[in-house]
């Protein structure tokens, strides 16, 4: 089975000084395994580290930080068919990310799963999104 892991590279603009993240916690950013890329859960953290309290910003910067990966990989969001996130006071923030995700995602839309959760892994953390995309067919 052919595995390749995605590396973020360390000047990524999109990630800055939160790129260490992924060896810190011990994990990739994404992995490419039979056609498809699994996109590690990602959150709305602004590359200088701090996180925006705003539920739309941080919709925007997940959202961004998936974009950043598929590019990394020669894909865009359109690559995408399946997608879950997990919210902190769901129906509270709701209708904000909605609207973040409405700029951003456009059709023929994945799948996507809402699952409510009492925190994610940091405080002030709202919305964590994880993706899987797929790799164009060869001819």
């Amino acid at each position: 089975m052919a595995i390749h892991t995605v590396e973020v590279p360390e000047d990524s603009e999109v990630f800055g000084k939160t790129v260490n993240a992924f060896a810190n916690f011990g994990y990739s950013a994404a992995v490419r395994s039979h056609g498809h890329l699994f996109i590690a859960g990602t959150i709305g953290r602004r590359a200088d580290g701090t996180i925006p309290e705003d539920i739309e910003e941080q919709t925007e910067i997940a959202i961004r930080r998936i974009e950043e990966i598929l590019r990394l990989e020669g894909l865009d969001l359109s690559a995408l068919v399946d997608v879950t996130s997990y919210h902190v006071d769901i129906h509270q923030h709701l209708p904000g990310f909605s609207q973040a995700k409405a700029r951003l995602i456009n059709p023929p839309y994945p799948t996507w799963s809402l699952i409510g959760v009492s925190g994610l892994a940091s405080p002030g953390l709202l919305v964590e999104i994880r993706a899987t995309a797929a790799y164009p067919e060869a001819s």
